[in-house]
Parts: C-alpha cells; structure tokens; sequence
C-alpha cells in the first residue's frame, strides 16, 4: 500500500502526501523589540508580514500559517521558494535601513525540500520540521538551506552559497546537510563585490545623512526623519549643487559607515549629519558638514530652540552649508529656501507622520499616510506640502492598483492643482500634475508640468524621472534615456520604477539589446511586475521569437487575467497612435487577440 492510500488510524481519513519546499521563517531578537516597544514592534511585524505574503505569493508560494512572529509557507518548487526568500530579505533589508539599529526587524529564514502530511491549510512532518530547524540556524537577515534544496537550485540561480556541513538539529535523527546562502546585502558579498567608486560631480556635492533620534521615544523617529527630509529638499533647491537622494541616503539609516566609503560609493564629498533631540515644546539639532575625502569638519552647530523655530534652523543650517561651500544662491532659490510651509505645528507634526507612512509602501500604510495629510490640511487649509502629498497618495494607490482609475486620477489632479495654486514653487505638486495630465493623455502639459518641477528642484531624481517617463510616451525617447541615467547618478540606489522607464526609453531608442537585459533586471527584482512582462512580450514579437514571446504572454495572464487588447489601446498614453498600434501587433503575435 502506498503512502497516498494510508489510513489514519483514530479518523481512518486518507493520509495526504506531498513533495513540498517549505520555508519556515522568525523574527530574530523578537522577545527583545516587543519588551522595548509592544506597540511599534506589532505594527511593524503586520507592515512586514503583508510584504513578505506578497512576495511569497509572487513567486507562486503560499501562506500556510503565521502565528506570533512565525511564517511558514510552501512552494511547488525549490527554485521558487528561494528566489522568493531572496525577494524577501532583499526588501526588509531596505526597509530595515531606514530604521535605528535597535528597531530592526530581521527575519531569519531557513528552507527545505521534504515530504509533508496536508491536512485541510495545514502540512505537517519532518519537511516541516527541518526548514525550522534551518530557521534558528541562520542569522538575522539570513537563509539557510538543506542539501535537497541545494541540489535543486545549485546550477539553476546565480546565488552563492556556504557549504557548513553536516549539522545535528533538534527531534531530527540523521545530521542535516546545511547552505548558507550568499546575500547582495551580507557582509560576505561586500567583501567579494565592492561598488565601484563613482566619479565626484563638477560641481560641489552632498549627502544628508539620516539626522539621529535622540528623544529617547522611538515613536518620535518620524521627526527625526522629517527634519531629514526637509533638509534634503530644501539643498535640492539649490542648482550650484548636487544632492544625494532620499531613497539612497536612507540606506545608512542606523549604519556604522566611514565617510571615505560613504563618499566613494555615491560618488559626493560633503556629508552632512547630525541628531534631534524633542522634548514637550523644545528641541535641539545638532549639524556637521565633513569633507568626506579628507575627514575634515568644515563647520558645525547645536542649536537649542523653542518647536515653533524649526523652520528658521532648517533655514539656517541650509544657508550656513550653502556658504561653507561657496554656492550663490539665486533670488528665486532665496525665497523658496526662505518659504515656511506652515505656521501650524500641530499640522507640521501630521504631515511628518504621513512622510513617515507614506515611505512605507503598503497599502494599509497608505491608508494610514492619507489620513495625516487630510489631518494637515484640515489644520491649515494653506497648507501646500499636505495637499501635494495627499494627492501623492491617490498616485500611489493608481501605481499600485489599490486605486478606481477615474477616482484616483481626478484626486490627484484636485489636490495637484490646489497644491500648486497655495505655492507654484513646490516641485513635488508640479510632478503629480504631470502624472494627472498623462493619466488624460495630455502631453504638451505634462511635459510642461514635469519641466517646471525640474527647474523648481533640479536635484529630485524623481522628477527627472518623471519628466524621462512623460517624454518617451510623448515620443521623445532619446531624451528620456537623458534623464533618466541623470537621476540613476542622483539616486545611486534606485527603484525598479527607474529601471522599467529606462527600458522603455531605450526600446523606443532602437536600442533594443539594452531593453531586453534591463526588463529582465525588473522581472528577476519583481516577478509580477507585469508592465516588464508585457515588454518584453512585445520585444519579442517584433523579433520573432514567438516562443519567447508567448511565454511573456503566459505571465502577463498569470498576474493579470482580465488583461486586453482593448485595454492596452485604451489605457496607454502613448501620443501617437501609430505607436500604440504598433505595441498591440507586437502583442498580438505573443497571442493575444
């Protein structure tokens, strides 16, 4: 008798088997973030949890159970299941860079190919219980693997791994073989493949370094971030510099790094850092900007003020680093440096919230954000920033389809507008104009939305990008390939977003070998990126590769199955309609009708 046909003996049900890759994952540390903060610690174990059934999902896995700070799932596929728990810690290792040290969540996951027990959701047995025991053996953003799962994903990913030996692992009988993995994020892959140092700018260059919380209350992070951020903005106004992004400044978040190698690797010589110490009414910034290829301090300052100051030591410290590095500041970048957002703190304190929320890309998060920023404005109705944020939160529910496609396009375009009619000199409500006109299909203001916040902030990579995206819809390639490879310079860690309009420009450019290796780059960092998918399913066809072509097309109605034709014509804007007629014949030969 087979296994398949056993009888449990008390029930005598059939005995479900199957051949499973379970992933089994935890919390390091988990005892120690709920003692020092209960709530912060649960609110971030859901945030990552949904992150991580996302991913686990992407890459065809599912949730089998997740109790306290456990997750197990299973995968049809060693192949999967590791390219998923990659997937995974690639992401919490972004998310965690932007946290302190002692807030980070780090997951340890351990996998294994085995034979499972399936009863109803639940698999049970020693394939289970082995990828546990993998779990406590790996570090806090680690993976380890047992030697089934080696021999399956060996010669199939371009991984590293650690063969350490034969292990002895608790209520399992023989000694277990067991992989570390090699991560992109781990100490050992630094030491093996160090960034190349980019070339310094011709023009004097900077990072803001994440300014530390020293308010002794890490619900008080988001001001400390905040400050952060408007400090960022406010240097990004200044066109005789050049200003690291957000997105790449953050990843030194909590991190132990010597400015020489900070310098090398973004490719600037100033760093500016510093700390916030809140307290009831009061606050305290200290700043110092080092000259990163000399460890020299050019100048610092401690500034003890009443909250309703901030916004004038913001102003200062900015002034007092323009002049340290010898930059003329224009009227206009005068008066917009000079420009308070709000007279309201208690509104200024709901907008820092939201940036906080809103950074975190979930859709709960992004509820959470929407709520901040309507609280803002509703405080101070000439609020500005809050409204351009607002709207920013409709472009993110659209980019990520949480979003009614009509409702959150004329969302945008209502806050946008207000926005930019409180302060035409925010670059950031210019950008979600932009967005909202292409959503209509009306290029020429698009374009002349996304120029103007190129000119109000010609440090914000996400403009130029935005601008870059606009044009090649417009038909404009060549120039969109421009702007692009200038934000990648700005933000040296950029999004998959970045890559995907990169592939685009360079598809439209003629440069087609270009655009296959880069939607590639996007899928293999997002495997239901289906605008990559879809591409590529058009690359394809225009080459004749059909059977390359059709199996794009098999993926694009995997993550999409009410995708069309019909939609594609309706829904892309691309200006000219020769192109779209184009991409739907490409699309047609992948086998779409």
């Amino acid at each position: 008798m087979s296994d398949s046909d056993a009888k449990d003996p008390v029930s005598a049900a059939p005995v479900i088997r199957k051949l499973a890759a379970i992933l089994s994952a935890d919390v390091k540390g988990y005892s120690r973030l709920m003692s020092t903060d209960e709530v912060a610690t649960i609110r971030r174990l859901s945030a990552y949890r949904e992150r991580m059934t996302g991913l686990i999902a992407q890459h065809r896995g599912r949730v089998v159970d997740s109790p306290g700070d456990n997750l197990l799932a299973d995968f049809g596929s060693a192949v999967d299941a590791l390219q998923g728990a990659v997937a995974i810690q690639d992401d919490l290792h972004l998310q965690n860079a932007e946290l302190p040290v002692a807030q980070r969540m780090e997951y340890r996951i351990g996998i294994n190919l085995g034979d499972v027990v399936v009863e109803g959701e639940r698999i049970y047995g020693d394939g289970v219980n082995i990828a546990a025991r993998l779990e406590s053996l790996a570090d806090g953003g680690g993976i380890r693997i047992s030697g089934a799962v080696h021999e399956q994903v060996e010669n199939k990913l371009t991984l590293s791994y650690t063969d350490l030996g034969e292990q002895t692992v608790k209520n399992i009988a023989r000694p277990v073989r067991v992989y570390r993995v090699v991560l992109a994020s781990s100490p050992a892959w630094t030491e093996a493949h160090p960034a190349p140092a980019l070339a310094l700018p011709d023009k004097p260059s900077i990072v803001v370094l994440p300014f530390l919380n020293l308010s002794g209350d890490a619900e008080q992070e988001y001001f400390s971030e905040g400050i952060t951020e408007d400090l960022i903005t406010d240097l990004s106004k200044v066109s005789g510099l050049f200003v690291i992004s957000r997105n790449s400044a953050f990843m030194y978040k909590g991190n132990t790094v010597r400015p020489e190698a900070i310098s090398k690797e973004l490719g600037v010589r100033y760093l500016l850092e510093g700390s916030v110490r809140k307290a009831n009414s009061r606050v305290r910034i200290t700043a110092q900007l080092i000259d990163a290829t000399t460890n020299y301090h050019l100048w610092s300052e401690r500034y003890d003020r009443e909250l309703e100051d901030i916004f004038a030591v913001q102003d200062e410290v900015t002034r007092k680093i323009v002049a340290a590095l010898e930059v003329k500041l224009t009227k206009s970048e005068q008066a917009r440096i000079a420009n308070v957002p709000t007279n309201n703190l208690e509104a200024y304190d709901s907008f820092l919230r939201g940036l906080e929320r809103h950074t975190q890309r979930t859709r709960e998060a992004n509820t959470q954000a929407r709520q901040m920023f309507e609280r803002a404005v509703e405080l101070d109705p000439q609020f500005a920033g809050a409204y351009a944020m607002l709207g920013r939160t409709y472009l993110t529910g659209l980019a990520f389809q949480w979003e009614d496609r009509v409702h959150g396009l004329a969302k945008l375009q209502e806050f946008a507008a207000r926005a930019v009619a409180l302060d035409d000199g925010l670059s950031i409500a210019h950008e979600s104009l932009a967005y909202s006109y292409l959503g209509r299909k009306e290029h020429g203001q698009a374009i002349a939305a996304a120029e103007r916040a190129t000119k109000l902030d010609p440090n914000s990579a996400d403009a130029l990008v935005t601008l870059g995206e606009i044009l090649c819809f417009a038909g404009r390639a060549g120039e969109a390939v421009e702007w692009v490879e200038k934000a990648m310079r700005l933000n040296p860690r950029y999004p998959t977003s970045y890559l995907w309009v990169l592939g685009q420009s360079y598809f439209f450019n003629g440069r087609i070998e270009d655009a296959i290796v880069t939607f590639k780059r996007v899928i293999t960092h997002n495997p239901d990126h289906v605008t990559g998918h879809r591409m590529l399913a058009i690359i394809y066809g225009e080459l004749g590769q059909i059977v390359d072509a059709q199996h794009e097309a098999r993926e694009i109605l995997r993550i999409s199955p009410q995708f069309t034709l019909a939609n594609v014509r309706d829904r892309t804007p691309y200006q000219d309609p020769k192109t779209i007629e184009r991409i739907v014949g490409a699309l047609m030969k992948a086998g779409f009708v």
